[in-house]
């Protein structure tokens, strides 16, 4: 059966499309930001690329590009938008938020993760920190290391995940022949796009193939393991193709890659709620990990509830930043 695994996580919420105990799909959504699907009141700041494009202040703080920019609206105008693809953190600059111009209608927060998968096909497990630990069993160790190197490995050869501001590369590396590595390749590379939640502009760098038999034979292996909406081209005579999905949201290794301290936070929080020990806990990290924490007592406060102990932080130089763990307290 295939199923939705749930977590509804400290600071996030986590989802895991599984069947026979491996990862299909996987999803993140972190709790700050405003998410696709929400409406807001905004205001017209200024127009960016005349007739295309314009920046609007939300209602909620921050601001927006709004696009494409309705006919006849002057700066200073009010408006209601509609969020069609959340902030993009990026290595070296910050994307706002997309929204697009709607009728006027209520403000609301966008759907929550739980909601977008309870309105898939697929049914939901609810998975709880108190017991057996689904989302490890199936295999979220690994697939956080995948998103964090870009490393993905297939039987046969292996993919490295870059992302760059125009484009996800995907290249394609093994000691398979040719036209076999291309095939295990499109299948593999069509996976790791669901499995790490990659979206928008994709193209991925096969080996060199010769005949155009074998191009469209790994095309048609892509197709085959490739679910949702979503555009590409032929393979070429370099062994390139690219693919075209929509983009509304952080992929899972944008999340970790770009922001790897908050990455780490997290996945602290994850296993101090699945940690058995008893009496006051400690939770010991990195200088860079802790501030997170410290920052949102909120989530300090729900895991003390959750487990039903006491919380206190260790800052720790020497680890790594994702090496954190959990100790008793004295």
């Amino acid at each position: 059966m295939i199923e939705w695994l749930y977590e509804d996580g400290i600071g996030e919420e986590r989802a895991i499309l599984v069947e026979n105990g491996k990862i299909l799909a996987a999803r993140i959504q972190r709790r700050d930001g405003i998410k696709p699907g929400a409406v807001l009141k905004a205001q017209l700041v200024t127009r960016v690329i005349a007739g295309t494009r314009g920046i609007v202040k939300l209602s909620s703080g921050g601001e927006a590009y709004l696009s494409p920019l309705p006919n006849g609206l002057n700066e200073g105008a009010s408006l209601t938008v509609e969020v069609t693809r959340a902030a993009i953190d990026e290595k070296s600059r910050f994307k706002l938020p997309v929204v697009k111009a709607i009728p006027d209608r209520a403000a609301g927060d966008g759907p929550t993760l739980l909601a977008q998968i309870e309105g898939s096909e697929h049914p939901v497990t609810h998975c709880h920190a108190h017991t057996e630990d689904r989302f490890e069993a199936c295999g979220w160790g690994e697939l956080l290391e995948e998103a964090r190197t870009g490393a993905v490995t297939f039987h046969g050869g292996a993919l490295l995940v870059t992302l760059t501001p125009a484009m996800t590369l995907i290249d394609v590396d093994g000691d398979l022949p040719p036209p076999a590595l291309a095939l295990a390749a499109a299948t593999a590379a069509a996976r790791a796009i669901q499995r790490l939640d990659l979206q928008g502009n994709i193209g991925i760098d096969f080996p060199t193939l010769q005949a155009k038999a074998d191009r469209q034979a790994a095309a048609e292996a892509f197709d085959a393991a490739m679910s949702g909406p979503f555009e590409r081209t032929a393979i070429n005579g370099f062994g390139f193709m690219q693919i075209l999905t929509r983009r509304t949201r952080q992929s899972i290794s944008e999340m970790i890659q770009y922001r790897p301290s908050l990455a780490a936070t997290l996945e602290l929080l994850r296993r101090a709620e699945r940690d058995r020990g008893t009496g006051p806990m400690r939770l010991v990290a990195h200088p860079v990990v802790l501030p997170h924490i410290e920052a949102h007592a909120d989530w300090i406060a729900l895991l003390s509830r959750r487990t039903g102990r006491a919380v206190s932080l260790r800052p720790t130089p020497q680890l790594a930043i994702g090496a954190g763990y959990v100790e008793a307290a004295p």
